[in-house]
Protein backbone atom coordinates (compact mmCIF):
# COMPACT_ATOMS: atom_id res chain seq x y z
CA UNK A 1 0.00 0.00 0.00
CA UNK A 2 2.79 2.74 0.87
CA UNK A 3 4.13 1.87 -2.48
CA UNK A 4 0.64 3.18 -4.39
CA UNK A 5 0.31 5.73 -1.59
CA UNK A 6 4.16 7.03 -2.51
CA UNK A 7 2.97 6.88 -6.50
CA UNK A 8 2.23 10.68 -7.21
CA UNK A 9 0.19 10.57 -9.90
CA UNK A 10 -2.12 7.86 -8.18
CA UNK A 11 -1.94 9.79 -5.11
CA UNK A 12 -3.69 12.74 -7.29
CA UNK A 13 -5.71 10.33 -9.31
CA UNK A 14 -7.08 9.22 -5.75
CA UNK A 15 -7.76 12.59 -4.37
CA UNK A 16 -9.93 13.39 -7.02
CA UNK A 17 -11.67 10.21 -7.37
CA UNK A 18 -12.58 10.62 -3.83
CA UNK A 19 -13.78 14.04 -3.98
CA UNK A 20 -15.77 12.69 -6.63
CA UNK A 21 -17.43 9.91 -4.90
CA UNK A 22 -17.98 13.05 -2.12
CA UNK A 23 -20.11 14.28 -4.61
CA UNK A 24 -22.33 11.19 -5.63
CA UNK A 25 -22.67 11.08 -2.27
CA UNK A 26 -24.15 14.51 -1.94
CA UNK A 27 -26.21 14.39 -5.27
CA UNK A 28 -28.19 11.65 -3.84
CA UNK A 29 -28.40 12.67 -0.06
CA UNK A 30 -29.77 16.12 -2.03
CA UNK A 31 -32.65 13.47 -3.66
CA UNK A 32 -33.47 12.14 -0.70
CA UNK A 33 -34.13 15.59 0.48
CA UNK A 34 -35.95 16.94 -1.99
CA UNK A 35 -38.30 13.68 -2.41
CA UNK A 36 -39.29 14.39 1.43
CA UNK A 37 -39.68 18.49 1.15
CA UNK A 38 -42.32 17.47 -2.56
CA UNK A 39 -43.52 14.32 -0.57
CA UNK A 40 -42.76 12.42 -3.50
CA UNK A 41 -41.88 8.71 -3.10
CA UNK A 42 -41.18 6.33 -5.63
CA UNK A 43 -42.02 3.39 -3.17
CA UNK A 44 -45.51 3.49 -1.23
CA UNK A 45 -44.21 1.83 2.12
CA UNK A 46 -42.36 5.10 2.15
CA UNK A 47 -45.40 7.21 1.15
CA UNK A 48 -47.36 5.69 4.04
CA UNK A 49 -44.95 6.71 6.19
CA UNK A 50 -45.05 10.38 5.35
CA UNK A 51 -48.67 10.58 5.03
CA UNK A 52 -50.40 8.40 2.83
CA UNK A 53 -50.39 6.58 -0.82
CA UNK A 54 -51.03 10.13 -2.64
CA UNK A 55 -47.72 10.64 -2.32
CA UNK A 56 -46.94 7.76 -3.81
CA UNK A 57 -45.99 10.14 -7.04
CA UNK A 58 -43.37 11.37 -9.45
CA UNK A 59 -42.25 14.85 -9.05
CA UNK A 60 -40.14 17.01 -11.58
CA UNK A 61 -37.46 18.38 -9.69
CA UNK A 62 -37.40 14.33 -7.92
CA UNK A 63 -36.99 13.07 -11.25
CA UNK A 64 -34.06 15.78 -12.23
CA UNK A 65 -32.14 15.46 -8.64
CA UNK A 66 -32.24 11.63 -9.10
CA UNK A 67 -30.85 12.21 -12.89
CA UNK A 68 -28.30 13.81 -12.24
CA UNK A 69 -27.24 11.52 -9.82
CA UNK A 70 -27.73 8.33 -12.54
CA UNK A 71 -25.55 10.35 -14.90
CA UNK A 72 -23.13 10.93 -12.23
CA UNK A 73 -22.94 6.95 -11.90
CA UNK A 74 -22.79 6.03 -15.58
CA UNK A 75 -19.67 8.69 -16.38
CA UNK A 76 -17.76 8.79 -12.55
CA UNK A 77 -17.54 5.28 -12.41
CA UNK A 78 -15.92 4.60 -15.83
CA UNK A 79 -13.81 7.43 -15.14
CA UNK A 80 -12.30 5.79 -11.76
CA UNK A 81 -11.41 2.72 -13.88
CA UNK A 82 -9.55 4.71 -16.56
CA UNK A 83 -7.95 6.67 -14.08
CA UNK A 84 -6.72 3.73 -11.49
CA UNK A 85 -5.37 2.22 -14.92
CA UNK A 86 -3.96 5.29 -16.53
CA UNK A 87 -1.96 6.31 -12.68
CA UNK A 88 -0.29 3.36 -13.62
CA UNK A 89 1.11 3.97 -17.35
CA UNK A 90 3.38 6.30 -15.70
CA UNK A 91 2.36 9.69 -17.21
CA UNK A 92 3.39 12.69 -15.68
CA UNK A 93 2.35 14.01 -12.55
CA UNK A 94 1.04 17.36 -14.81
CA UNK A 95 -0.59 16.36 -17.71
CA UNK A 96 -2.20 13.53 -15.37
CA UNK A 97 -3.24 16.09 -13.29
CA UNK A 98 -4.95 18.39 -15.49
CA UNK A 99 -6.85 15.09 -16.45
CA UNK A 100 -8.78 14.89 -12.84
CA UNK A 101 -9.31 17.99 -12.74
CA UNK A 102 -10.49 18.79 -15.84
CA UNK A 103 -13.05 15.86 -15.46
CA UNK A 104 -13.93 17.01 -11.61
CA UNK A 105 -14.76 20.80 -12.91
CA UNK A 106 -16.96 19.31 -15.72
CA UNK A 107 -18.93 16.52 -13.55
CA UNK A 108 -19.19 19.52 -10.73
CA UNK A 109 -20.63 21.89 -13.07
CA UNK A 110 -22.48 19.45 -14.77
CA UNK A 111 -24.18 18.44 -11.25
CA UNK A 112 -25.16 22.33 -11.03
CA UNK A 113 -26.39 22.23 -14.66
CA UNK A 114 -28.55 19.90 -13.72
CA UNK A 115 -29.88 20.49 -10.66
CA UNK A 116 -30.41 24.15 -10.96
CA UNK A 117 -31.78 23.71 -14.78
CA UNK A 118 -29.49 26.22 -16.38
CA UNK A 119 -29.97 27.47 -19.60
CA UNK A 120 -28.90 24.80 -22.07
CA UNK A 121 -26.21 24.05 -23.38
CA UNK A 122 -24.55 24.48 -20.34
CA UNK A 123 -24.98 20.96 -19.25
CA UNK A 124 -24.16 19.24 -22.85
CA UNK A 125 -20.68 21.56 -22.54
CA UNK A 126 -19.80 20.28 -19.07
CA UNK A 127 -20.25 16.77 -19.95
CA UNK A 128 -17.98 17.35 -23.45
CA UNK A 129 -15.65 19.12 -21.63
CA UNK A 130 -15.55 15.99 -18.65
CA UNK A 131 -15.18 13.05 -21.25
CA UNK A 132 -12.43 14.79 -22.78
CA UNK A 133 -9.94 13.67 -20.29
CA UNK A 134 -11.36 10.22 -20.45
CA UNK A 135 -11.04 9.65 -24.25
CA UNK A 136 -7.38 10.40 -23.63
CA UNK A 137 -6.48 8.48 -20.91
CA UNK A 138 -8.41 5.24 -22.70
CA UNK A 139 -6.56 5.78 -25.86
CA UNK A 140 -3.58 6.18 -23.72
CA UNK A 141 -3.78 2.69 -21.72
CA UNK A 142 -4.47 1.44 -25.17
CA UNK A 143 -1.74 2.42 -26.46
CA UNK A 144 0.07 1.20 -23.42
CA UNK A 145 -0.61 -1.79 -23.03
CA UNK A 146 -1.45 -2.86 -27.08
CA UNK A 147 1.98 -5.17 -27.48
CA UNK A 148 0.40 -7.63 -24.81
CA UNK A 149 -2.97 -7.90 -26.38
Amino acid sequence: MAVIIRNEVFSCFVFYGVLLVIKMYIIAIITGQVRLRKKAFANPEDALRHGGLQYHREDPYVERTRRAHINDLENILPFLFLGAIYSLTGPSLAVARLHFLVFFAGRVLHSIAYLFALQAPTRSLAYTVAQIPCISMALQILVAVAAYA
